[in-house]
């Protein structure tokens, strides 16, 4: 199988950007997850703290928030697997060279 490792390392600087944005989202999600659950839970109606606490947690709004986390999880993970499969197909096709460096050495 022949590498093209140019192939590879314009794959990863056409998709840097979109993997940055990509965890920037999983980022902000999660940290919005803590502000939207103190928002719920304050507006909770509950004698107990755990009371307030299950409202929040079970609020539609809240479930919302974590279904958009899990996508957004999902399509950081695809995109960072993607750009270290690109950096493997490198290091596979430098370690080829090298080899062959090698074997050109010996067959001389």
């Amino acid at each position: 199988m022949q590498i093209d490792p140019h192939k590879s390392i314009d794959f990863i600087f056409k998709h840097s950007k979109e993997y940055a944005q990509a965890k920037a989202e999983v980022t902000y999600l999660e940290e919005f997850r803590k502000s939207k659950k103190a928002i719920l839970f304050s507006q909770a109606i509950g004698n107990t703290v755990a009371d307030r606490q299950n409202q929040a947690y079970a609020h539609p709004e809240y479930q919302e928030l974590l279904k958009g986390l899990q996508a957004a999880v999902e399509r950081a993970e695809e995109l960072r697997w993607k750009l270290i499969a690109a950096q493997a197909r490198i290091d596979c096709w430098r370690s080829q060279e090298a080899s062959n460096r090698v074997m050109d050495r010996v067959t001389q």
